[in-house]
């Protein structure tokens, strides 16, 4: 039995509540963005063949406190180790590639790199390199060749990152263009046809934003009111906290989905996924799936759903030309861009022409690194999806408006779990009175004065935490009043 160590959050078949999901280190369990999810699931599916133990690695590799100790027990109970990636080769992710870097440096056994890519940031469009800080060139390159000493070659995800490396000095021969990995969960098999002939004022589809691209704050807002049936996949920790717990940003912007006054969260238009498979399983049913989320869009391919991808950085641009996914540069459209317009442009020939000879491409890095995969011959796994619909994963995090039975049973469960962490006494203490209640004897008038003034004192001295969110809720309602 060949033993893989895999970088990824968790464990496929394993339960996770959307609550410890978030609450599990300082980014979630999932490192911020669930999208991560999606191409580290489907490289466990690949390689689960019968004769490989596939163990995640909850991205302790990276996280801060890797030491010698983590590496001397990978070293003795792995034989491998499968490294997917994304943009990992930007200044916010510097720390932890050189953790990364460190623990490859360490390791006696073979280490292979799957889909790793640059980020050039805002901007990249046009330039889709990082800025030519030398730290991160020294950490890409001692990174790279860390991998290299384990592996025949490293896979990256387009040819911006091709570009990138072969400047580093890394040429073709130890370089493969690989894609994401997510769209190769069906092997060469998955093909994309539409399923009705437009989109109509009533579809079924679903829209994805990433928040710091200015013009999804009226696309959406403008989407949510024309298509009554569209929903809104997020995939931040963030968006996660404001489903979990109602909380509101420190700054809100009233035109995107991000807090509690927006329409798709007040009519329980959004849905937020802790599971790719179950991610998946939605999209499925869905029409469409339209925004600036590369990995919300290639969900939905995965799952034989058509989508259409708003480009607006080279990390995006990058795996849509390769996979020959429909797109368009966010810098060529305007605020009236319509879902339904999109969904008449996207033409899926190109990428299912395409399909067969990206996977023969894939399959081939993949067994030139020695890594086994489930299309081999006498490889199969057919219980693999089996065992993900039994494993009992969390349904989708709905917002607190629901109305649907069963998610207002979760939410009333979440409350009473609060109330039985807090308790009777933290909110006493929270809420403790200017004034306490007298104990000693007093006539009835002046017990019932003490109590209005104990009343009264308590709901204007609420906890600094409880008078913020009042605030900002307050703050909000009356701006949302004040829309045209």
């Amino acid at each position: 039995m060949t033993r893989v160590l895999l970088r990824s959050a968790k464990d496929p078949f394993t339960p996770v509540s959307p609550e410890l999901s978030l609450a599990l280190y300082k980014n979630g369990i999932f490192g911020r963005n669930v999208g991560n999810l999606v191409f580290t699931e489907t490289v466990h599916k690949l390689i689960s063949v019968p004769n490989y133990e596939v163990v995640s690695n909850s991205f302790l590799s990276e996280r801060p406190g890797v030491d010698q100790a983590y590496v001397d027990r990978v070293n003795e109970q792995f034989d491998l180790f499968v490294v997917p990636l994304a943009n990992a080769f930007r200044l916010s992710f510097l720390a932890n590639l050189k953790r990364l870097t460190w623990v490859i440096e360490q390791l006696r056994i073979p280490v292979v790199v799957i889909g790793v890519g640059v980020s050039g940031g805002s901007g990249s469009l046009d330039n889709p390199f990082p800025p030519p800080t030398d730290e991160l060139r020294v950490a890409v390159r001692r990174f790279v060749r860390a991998v290299l000493d384990k592996s025949a070659t490293i896979g990256v995800r387009g040819e911006f990152t091709r570009a990138y490396l072969a400047e580093l000095g890394f040429g073709d021969d130890v370089v493969d263009v690989v894609g994401c990995p997510s769209l190769f969960r069906d092997g060469p098999n998955l093909q994309i046809t539409k399923r009705v002939p437009a989109l109509t004022r009533e579809s079924r589809f679903t829209i994805n934003i990433s928040p710091y691209v200015p013009l999804m704050d009226e696309v959406g807002t403008r989407h949510a009111e024309r298509y009554p049936n569209m929903v809104y996949v997020p995939q931040d920790d963030k968006d996660l906290e404001l489903l979990l717990w109602g909380t509101n940003p420190e700054k809100v912007r009233l035109k995107l989905p991000h807090h509690t006054g927006h329409q798709l969260y007040r009519e329980d238009r959004i849905r937020f996924f802790v599971d790719a498979s179950t991610w998946m399983r939605y999209l499925a049913e869905r029409e469409f799936s339209f925004g600036t989320r590369i990995h919300g869009n290639i969900a939905a391919l995965a799952a034989g759903t058509p989508a259409y991808v708003l480009a607006h950085d080279s990390r995006t641009l990058e795996l849509a030309r390769y996979h020959d996914i429909p797109h368009s540069l966010v810098p060529n459209l305007t605020p009236e861009v319509d879902a339904a317009d999109l969904y008449a442009e996207a033409d899926y020939t190109a990428f299912n022409a395409g399909q067969a000879q990206r996977w023969e491409h894939f399959a081939s890095f993949l067994e030139r690194n020695g890594i086994e995969h489930i299309f081999q011959p006498g490889k199969a796994n057919p219980d693999y999806d089996a065992r993900l619909g039994a494993a009992g994963l969390p349904p989708p995090v709905t917002t607190l408006m629901t109305t649907d039975p069963e998610a207002r049973e979760r939410i009333t469960a979440r409350v009473a779990e609060l109330y039985s962490l807090g308790g009777l006494r933290a909110l006493r203490k929270a809420h403790k009175p200017q004034f306490p209640f007298p104990h000693t004897t007093a006539p009835r008038e002046r017990l019932v004065s003490a109590e209005r003034s104990s009343a009264a004192t308590a709901v204007r001295r609420l906890p600094v935490p409880v008078q913020s969110a009042l605030h900002r809720s307050r703050a909000i309602a009356k701006r949302i009043r004040r829309l045209p």
